[in-house]
């Protein structure tokens, strides 16, 4: 596949049910799916609701019409005023490491910069950790603890990426 074939646009309601099921079977595939992660969130089932908040956005990856997965920033509570979180970066498993997932993040942390953050911050499990090496090549560093009030209390791998 050639990511020359992939297109990135915002969320659209129509989009809801391929995400979560998505993300839904990425967790499972990782063993992922426990309590205190975006498998449980009621909001997994409405992102396109969710990223209706201001200084949010998610960006959609599309190949050949088919939805293979996204990711998003959002202002998660209780983050400083200049952080915005990564969030439900999930890909199709026949998409990940084909640079889908590189592109989605290119995107989030070049829009994460035009809308005035300063930094992005992100949360994970071990389970994830090809994802975890990706966040490391793109100069996410790991903090101690969490950051805001995410209310993913089952994610145990904390970064932060100053832009």
């Amino acid at each position: 596949m050639n990511t020359k074939s992939v297109v990135l646009r915002r969320i659209l309601s129509d989009d809801n049910q391929q995400l979560a099921e998505i993300i839904r079977a990425a967790l499972e595939e990782f063993g992922a799916n426990h309590e205190g992660t975006v498998y449980y969130d009621e909001s997994t089932d409405h992102l396109s609701d969710l990223f209706k908040v201001e200084q949010s956005v998610y960006f959609v990856a599309v190949v050949d019409r088919q939805v293979v997965g996204g990711g998003g920033l959002f202002p998660t509570s209780g983050l400083p005023d200049d952080t915005c979180e990564l969030v439900k970066m999930y890909l199709l498993s026949e998409f990940r490491g084909k640079g889908v997932g590189r592109m989605i993040i290119q995107q989030c942390l070049s829009q994460a910069k035009s809308m005035g953050y300063k930094k992005v911050y992100l949360e994970s499990m071990p389970e994830l950790a090809g994802a975890l090496a990706i966040y490391e090549k793109f100069g996410f560093e790991y903090l101690d603890g969490p950051l805001g009030n995410t209310g993913h209390f089952g994610c145990e791998k904390w970064m932060l990426k100053s832009l």
